[in-house]
């Protein structure tokens, strides 16, 4: 029996059904509070926008909820694996199961499985429906909850280096040579990294090689004295492929996409480990949800009677959230090249796994 971790169909079912529900009902319950919360911070935005509604609002938790269900499944699979052990060990339901010769990991099997599942759903959840959502948000975002415009690759302040100058553009829309640049200025610097004179322009479009500036007015630092321009062309090295991967929102895009876009960051030099961080965290966030029923287990077993069994609950939850300390700090420290993305995406994971099965074993085994 030992070797078989599901020897009674029974007791398998009945444990993965309290688990669903708990985890549901978690679930909810702090999606409908924190959504509650959320809209009452953000509906004065919302509704400061001339014709803005009811209607309006309800895009909103629409756009928004999507976000919360991503961020707070893993929590919510951590607070119903406590909801679940804590009344069978209460009601001494876990004694009864290892006086039937039940070992821990086979009272642990089926809440496992089920929490392997809401990773695979809570992966393909992300991929196609969070990603999509946070696009949407954000554009609409960005246009201060007016009218999305109809390019939704819309990317917000752009720095493009051209030498030892920069062009800057407040908005950046289309794609190839149809590429537009708006409210863009270009930094004229010299050999020590000094800005010597500024050029601005409302506009500015793909002179194929570089970028042609509308109505320009030249600032010079020198001499605080500015200048009406005739239609300039400037940073001729810089190229519509380099603008439009300048700027790359891992949480906008599914991980196919976000692959060509690392790869398209590669091949042109620039720096990938925050986006090969994220890029992999996307495998590793949803299995967090994996870790919480061995995390949490700690309150399953122990005598109820022993007084002990709040206290066992209480280091089941600490282990769940100093996980996800842990892995927003590795994830943070993945950023500034502290550790190799990989690494900062998986190392929390598989440390948190052995601390959670050496507590098992310690406690019951």
């Amino acid at each position: 029996m030992e070797l078989d971790f599901f020897p009674s169909r029974t007791i398998a079912f009945y444990l993965a059904r309290l688990f669903v529900g708990r985890i549901l009902g978690v679930l909810l319950l702090l999606v409908l509070v924190l959504q509650m919360l959320d809209l009452l911070s953000e509906s004065g935005k919302i509704l400061a926008y001339p014709g803005n509604g009811e209607a309006q609002l309800w895009h909103y938790v629409s756009l928004r909820i999507p976000q919360l269900i991503a961020r707070f499944l893993p929590y919510s699979v951590l607070l119903a694996t406590l909801f679940t052990f804590w009344p069978l060990n209460h009601n001494s339901e876990v004694i009864a199961m290892r006086a039937a010769g039940l070992s821990a990991h086979q009272i642990l099997a089926p809440l496992l499985v089920t929490a392997m599942t809401v990773s695979l759903v809570s992966f393909a959840f992300n991929e196609r429906v969070v990603t999509r959502a946070t696009a949407t948000l954000k554009a609409w975002e960005a246009a201060d909850f007016g009218p999305i415009p109809k390019d939704a690759a819309v990317r917000d302040n752009v720095y493009l280096p051209d030498g030892p100058n920069i062009l800057a553009a407040a908005q950046v829309s289309g794609s190839g040579a149809d590429t537009q640049m708006h409210t863009v200025t270009w930094y004229q610097r010299d050999a020590n990294g000094i800005v010597v004179a500024e050029v601005r322009s409302p506009r500015a479009s793909y002179a194929n090689p570089g970028w042609r500036l509308e109505s320009p007015v030249r600032f010079e630092v020198a001499t605080t004295s500015t200048s009406q321009l005739a239609p300039l062309v400037v940073a001729q090295g810089v190229t519509p492929a380099q603008v439009a991967i300048t700027k790359v929102d891992p949480d906008r895009q599914d991980i196919f996409t976000l692959s060509r876009s690392i790869s398209a960051l590669e091949d042109s030099g620039r720096r990938t480990s925050e986006l090969n961080g994220k890029w992999w965290h996307k495998l590793s966030g949803p299995l967090s949800a994996l870790l919480m029923p061995l995390l949490g287990s700690v309150a399953a077993f122990g005598l109820a009677r022993s007084g002990q069994l709040l206290v066992r609950a209480v280091i089941g939850m600490a282990l769940g959230f100093a996980y996800f300390v842990v892995d927003n700090a590795a994830l943070a420290m993945g950023n500034f090249g502290g550790y190799p993305p990989m690494i900062a995406a998986w190392a929390p994971f598989l440390l948190f796994l052995l601390v959670g099965e050496t507590v098992l074993v310690r406690t019951e085994e």
